[in-house]
């Protein structure tokens, strides 16, 4: 007999503090959870063929997420510092793109996306821009933006989303590793977005790895765009093409974490496999020679002094 979802998150709440108090480190906690699941019948009792799913396009990826992204479920993408933050909310957005134009396929109507941002990392990672959201493939009448003052409104804002089944996707950004949501509020979005299969992606920004009810958790990093190509076929040296993101597959079923770079086209809203990140620049702006241009000088001026007594006043005799 199934248990009843409030059970199920006492549960997995006892569980986290149990593995806290024994000081097991986060992949301990989600093989405690995974292992919970399995119990229960949850995802991971086996290979659940009926989950929705969005491919990527990359085959390598697409196999190693098991077809794709959960349209059921929670993807978490993490940034390690504020300053990366533009590579998670990129990706993410291109998430968000494709399955608005997945939408619009199959509904012959286009479908809102809403983003719900912790307050705290909205003053940290600044807002969507409607330019920018149009230049990156979606459509910025259709994309819905909400700031709550609490993370707490933000999570109930993020399961009445979910629940509600109107929004093709649902992003939840929230900075850090914050203690309101833990395993036990995870694992209940996990519960509407299943009920409603609709996706949920959580966005963490300068977050460090924890135990979570995401399917697959990828750590998102800016690598460097490569240049445009010209009708010819050849590369337009100082240009800068569209962007690419340097993905860790970090949490799934395989053994090891994964490395990708993919770039993302907004024009056909799809990702493309870069091999390596080329430089954009001029050959003649180019250094020669990679590493420091110049070693530190050992005999400066502004060298620090040696340690002696220091008199206020001019000796006077």
């Amino acid at each position: 007999m199934a248990q009843p979802a409030v059970t199920r998150e006492r549960l997995f709440a006892l569980r986290e503090t149990i593995a806290k108090l024994e000081g097991k480190p986060a992949p301990a906690l989600a093989a405690a959870e995974s292992q919970a699941l399995g119990e229960n019948g949850g995802p991971a009792a086996g290979k659940n063929e009926d989950v929705l799913r969005l491919p990527l396009g990359i085959p390598a990826l697409d196999e190693a997420i098991d077809g794709g992204l959960p349209l059921d479920g929670i993807t978490e993408i993490r940034s390690d510092l504020l300053r990366e933050a533009g590579a998670g909310s990129g990706f993410v957005l291109a998430l968000a793109a494709m399955l608005q134009r997945q939408a619009e396929e199959s509904h012959n109507v286009p479908l809102p996306i809403l983003w719900i941002a912790d307050t705290v990392c909205t003053m940290e990672a600044g807002e969507p821009y409607a330019v920018g959201l149009r230049d990156f493939g979606l459509k910025p009448d259709q994309f819905f933006y909400a700031s709550p003052r609490k993370l707490e409104d933000a999570l109930w804002l993020a399961e009445a989303a979910v629940e509600s089944g109107v929004f093709p996707a649902t992003i939840l950004e929230v900075r850090g590793n914050p203690k309101p949501f833990g395993l036990t509020e995870s694992r209940r979005l996990s519960l509407r977005a299943k009920a409603s299969k609709r996706p949920l992606f959580l966005l963490r920004q300068a977050g460090e790895e924890e135990a979570s009810s995401a399917y697959f958790r990828f750590l998102a990093a800016p690598a460097p765009a490569q240049a445009r190509p010209l009708p010819d076929g050849t590369m337009l040296g100082g240009s800068i093409g569209n962007p690419v993101f340097h993905l860790t597959l970090e949490k799934s079923r395989n053994p090891a974490p994964l490395s990708f770079l993919l770039e993302w086209n907004p024009h056909d809203r799809r990702f493309f496999a870069v091999s390596q990140s080329a430089d954009p620049r001029l050959p003649d702006e180019r250094a020669a020679h990679s590493g420091a241009p110049l070693s530190a000088s050992p005999d400066r001026p502004d060298r620090k002094k040696e340690m002696g007594a220091l008199l206020a006043f001019a000796r006077t005799s």
